[in-house]
């Protein structure tokens, strides 16, 4: 059997303690001032076009009641955003409509909206199925005209996690038609 008998000095402990505990602050503060560094540098595809329309779950429903309620401002204007893919039995074999589900009250009942879309690929994307797609805002014809987004690239995604469902429009979408 073995006894140890350890005798700590006071003074050596305090000083052991605030190293280890200056070394720890130390840690915190570089990892923290990494972390800071490194997303204050994340942009979404690094800088984003000016001449290009992006949405968001946050601006879709303003940006889409924008184009409708004024196509003529927007015909020519490039648009880039997500949603999954929708179609009506009346549509043509190339169109389909990029969709997301509008969160419409407060028990969560949702409604389809989104921007008719025209690509020669569209009988090769199935059903909600989750894309990305940039495109040239159009004037078409569908019981009666309406924006159509003719599609210049699409890549299909994941579905998000998050981010999935938008509200309806407010007041706070200012038209970004005199920007460009």
């Amino acid at each position: 059997m073995f006894i140890y008998n350890i005798k700590i000095n006071g003074k050596a402990f305090i000083k052991i303690l605030f190293v280890i505990i200056a070394i720890a602050i130390t840690i915190y503060f570089c990892v923290s001032a990494y972390k800071i560094y490194n997303n204050s540098f994340k942009v979404k595809d690094e800088l984003q076009d000016p001449n290009v329309l992006y949405l968001t779950t946050k601006n879709y429903s303003n940006i889409l009641k924008a184009v409708h309620d004024d196509v003529d401002s927007y015909i020519g204007k490039k648009i880039c955003f997500s949603g999954y893919v929708y179609r009506l039995l009346d549509f043509k074999e190339t169109e389909f409509v990029l969709a997301r589900d509008m969160i419409i009250s407060s028990d969560m009942q949702t409604l389809i909206v989104g921007f008719l879309c025209d690509s020669k690929n569209a009988k090769d994307l199935k059903n909600e199925t989750w894309i990305e797609l940039t495109g040239e805002i159009t004037l078409g014809e569908y019981h009666g005209n309406m924006p159509i987004i003719k599609v210049k690239e699409i890549k299909q995604i994941e579905k998000p996690e998050n981010d999935i469902y938008v509200y309806p429009p407010d007041d706070s979408y200012v038209p970004t038609t005199m920007m460009f």
